[in-house]
């Protein structure tokens, strides 16, 4: 891991290899500003063609992260109905149970969807800790749990309800909000807030 008082020259060193300090010296070069200000015939000059190429080609992908326009957070989910019609379709064709995490942020807008877990024509075993692995690592504020019952009946089993009230539990541990859970049928679902299982 590159320590976080490594210079813009370290970094650069790390990428392009050591003549990219000699060449940096040479001209005065203290940041990569200051690289990226000088012209492509004098970096040639100073350095191996190919270094000079994956300098040239990092300073114009800096350029363009630097000008790029954030992209715009996914659609809002508001209710069971909305996480249906995202879902629906998918999971309802799923041989097996899938169990799937919607993370969201605080307006409910889509940050990042994962399968955690997979299993049979009738089973899936679900664990708090692959659940709240990704819900951690994109700081999600909120989460919808979304799953299929391969035989097309959506009603939660005793598992379903089981399973939801510890991540309820974790979820509030963690300061997290675990809006609904979506169970998917063929042609229809439940949702834990809407049909009273909350």
């Amino acid at each position: 891991m590159v320590g976080v008082t490594a210079t813009d020259l370290d970094l650069l060193e790390r990428l392009l290899g050591p003549r990219v300090r000699d060449a940096a010296a040479a001209y005065g070069c203290v940041s990569i500003r200051d690289l990226a200000a000088l012209p492509p015939a004098v970096l040639a000059a100073r350095l191996p063609r190919p270094q000079a190429a994956r300098l040239e080609a990092l300073r114009d992908l800096l350029r363009r992260y630097a000008t790029q326009p954030w992209p715009e957070r996914g659609a809002a989910l508001t209710g069971a109905a909305a996480v249906y019609a995202r879902y629906g379709e998918r999971l309802a064709a799923a041989a097996a149970e899938e169990v799937w995490v919607v993370l969201l942020d605080n307006k409910h807008r889509v940050l990042h969807e994962e399968l955690v877990s997979r299993g049979s024509l009738t089973a899936s075993i679900v664990h708090p800790r692959e659940v709240f692995a990704p819900v951690v690592r994109w700081q999600a504020a909120a989460m919808i749990l979304v799953h299929n019952h391969p035989s097309g009946d959506p009603t939660p089993s005793r598992e379903d309800l089981e399973i939801t009230r510890r991540l309820r539990d974790v979820a509030d541990v963690l300061g997290v909000r675990l809006l609904d859970h979506v169970v998917v049928g063929r042609g229809r679902y439940v949702s834990f807030v809407d049909d009273g299982y909350w």
